[in-house]
């Protein structure tokens, strides 16, 4: 009896311990879902290529991301689906056509999508639970970030995007 109440101690626990998020992680609460997502680290791995990735970009008169108004004033309940579009723009679109000579750089990249992925993954749980409901202002401010994109070659475009990464996750952080 005494050792089925420490077993049960300590699954609570190791259950308990698992649903904490490590170390850097922020819980997000996006309309009715809450993600942990890794943003010391991913802003650690944007920062060591930042500078790199920005001198690719020949375009410095065109933003895709900071378009006049495209993240500005989303209101809390499309919060949850912009950042799912988000997340799966940059997975299936920028991260895909953004490889260099730089293995360094390459593996930074690898580490920033993973993490993309992971968190995509989160949010097409809530969106498949409709706990993540796309109104009409967050499919209007994706599309106009899908012409800012299409607008440009996709390597151009590709590389652009990661350089704006700061402004999602600044964006993501001030929604926070």
């Amino acid at each position: 009896m005494r050792g089925s109440h420490l077993l049960l101690c300590l699954l609570s626990v190791s259950c308990w311990v698992n649903f904490l998020p490590t170390a850097g992680d922020k819980i997000f609460r996006l309309g009715a879902c809450r993600v942990s997502i890794s943003m010391t680290e991913i802003r650690a791995s944007f920062t060591a290529i930042k500078g790199n990735i920005q001198s690719r970009d020949p375009i410095r008169t065109l933003s895709i991301l900071s378009h006049p108004h495209s993240l500005h004033k989303v209101k809390s309940s499309d919060r949850c689906c912009i950042t799912h579009q988000l997340f799966t723009f940059y997975v299936d679109k920028v991260f895909k056509h953004c490889s260099t000579e730089d293995s360094f750089v390459n593996r930074k990249i690898s580490s920033i999508a993973n993490s993309f992925l992971s968190a995509r993954r989160k949010l097409e749980q809530c969106h498949e639970q409709n706990n993540c409901v796309c109104g009409e202002e967050s499919t209007e401010k994706f599309k106009q970030i899908l012409a800012n994109y299409e607008g440009l070659n996709v390597t151009s475009a590709a590389m652009k995007s990661l350089g704006e990464l700061d402004i999602l996750l600044d964006w993501m952080e001030k929604s926070h």
